[in-house]
């Protein structure tokens, strides 16, 4: 090929005379987001980044939510925190707490310009991250609560009626005994097992699982689980424990792989597992309501919050700010809210979102979807209205070890729940002295 010098110079020329480009503002979002649900999050960042070009979403998996939240923390006294951080729901007294660490998000909406109206949220979702003046502190994202799923495959093995699955305690441990019959090894577990077994056992059962209304009353708040009704339940689990009905596949959501792998047949954990069962099981997935005891008077009642929202945190650029009130809008649009509850499994974030869903027919074509929903617009009782602790990341792991004793039969469930009350209240106690 010929060397030609003038159609060089011209090329550049022209090059050089376009104008600059105008550089995008990065945002960083840190989140707790793998396998299907993370490719949810990386197609959220990209879609809103496609929606416009002044700002770039840059989502980066920080591990579980406990190891996000740790880092996110030592990011911020090094000064370079990210601008968005998800945040699971037992961190959110402690985020509140944080007041100079965190830039609250009504407040962001407000300077970035955007229109942002909080009764357009699902009034349990965005009570819970709402501060007492009434100013909403972070973006409900990733919402879920406990629901009951099940594979129909095995129910239809087992002898049982796949459309009829159990709604009480009882018909649990009777489906278990003909599950471990028909050969299953697996009848039942357990993901969250304080989050399922403890505190939303008791929203749904309209009982405490600790005073001054949950916490939400403030920080004199101390445990409530060594009632007699928890003690019937951790009871019954540990006596179905020790008849192998059901099996403990360790803390977390760890239990959720095994039931997506068709290994245990039923699981209590989070709406949230429904992406990747709906992407993965080789089963007939079923989804139904949390079992309860029926002879508790005000049971069912509503279960507790789950999940996770986004903060944003504070020292931030106001350019930088205004990228973010543009995305948390965009995540806020009917359409997109919609799309996202209907992929993941996790609540509609604002109303709009679930009527749009409920018209399209949706929830009719997949049922159990709406389960989930379904157990958290029921009117709530100061009893049941969700749970905020201080410390709860720290009361989330002593319930874990004291568990798992009893699970193991090294400890009595009685012995269990006074440690838990014990060891909790030390932690409570910690929270109130250093936020007078």
């Amino acid at each position: 090929m010929s060397f030609k010098p003038h159609a060089l110079a011209l090329a550049l020329g022209a090059a050089l005379a376009l104008p600059a480009a105008h550089a995008q503002t990065e945002i960083q979002w840190w989140h707790s987001m793998s396998g299907a649900l993370g490719e949810w999050v990386n197609d959220l960042a990209k879609e809103f980044n496609e929606s416009q070009k002044e700002y770039k979403i840059v989502p980066t998996y920080k591990g579980q939510y406990g190891e996000s939240m740790t880092a996110a923390i030592a990011a911020f006294r090094a000064g370079n925190a990210p601008h968005i951080l998800q945040v699971f729901e037992v961190g959110t007294a402690t985020m509140m707490a944080s007041k100079g660490a965190i830039k609250p998000v009504a407040e962001v909406m407000k300077e970035a310009g955007v229109s942002f109206d909080p009764a357009a949220y699902v009034p349990a979702v965005a009570g819970y991250y709402t501060a007492p003046n009434g100013q909403m502190l972070s973006f409900p994202f990733n919402s879920s609560t406990t629901v009951f799923h099940y594979n129909k495959d095995a129910f239809k093995a087992a002898g049982l009626d796949p459309e009829k699955p159990p709604k009480t305690w009882p018909e649990v441990k009777e489906a278990a005994a003909k599950l471990k019959a028909s050969g299953h090894k697996c009848p039942l577990t357990t993901g969250w097992p304080s989050w399922t077994q403890l505190e939303s056992f008791s929203t749904w059962h309209n009982t405490l699982f600790a005073t001054e209304n949950n916490g939400f009353g403030g920080t004199k708040a101390r445990l409530a689980v060594d009632s007699p009704l928890h003690l019937r339940h951790i009871e019954n689990l540990a006596g179905m424990v020790k008849d192998g009905l059901m099996i403990y596949k360790g803390r977390g959501n760890l239990a959720d792989a095994t039931y997506v792998s068709g290994e245990c047949a039923m699981l209590t954990g989070s709406s949230g597992v429904y992406a990747n069962a709906k992407r993965n099981s080789k089963f007939s997935i079923g989804i139904s309501t949390m079992p309860y005891y029926p002879d508790v008077q005000g049971a069912p009642q509503n279960t507790v919050i789950g999940g996770a929202s986004l903060w944003v945190m504070s020292g931030k650029k106001a350019e930088e700010y205004k990228g973010v009130g543009q995305f948390l809008a965009y995540l806020s649009q009917p359409e997109v809210a919609a799309k996202s509850h209907q992929r993941t499994g996790y609540l509609p974030v604002t109303t709009a979102a679930y009527e749009l869903t409920e018209k399209s027919g949706f929830y009719k074509e997949n049922p159990g979807t709406d389960v989930a929903v379904q157990q958290m617009i029921r009117k709530t009782t100061d009893k049941s209205r969700g749970i905020r602790l201080g410390n709860f990341v720290q009361i989330r792991t002593i319930v874990d070890e004291e568990l798992e004793g009893v699970w193991s039969g090294k400890q009595t469930p009685k012995a269990a729940l006074a440690a838990i009350t014990k060891r909790g209240n030390e932690q409570l106690e910690r929270f109130q002295k250093a936020n007078r």
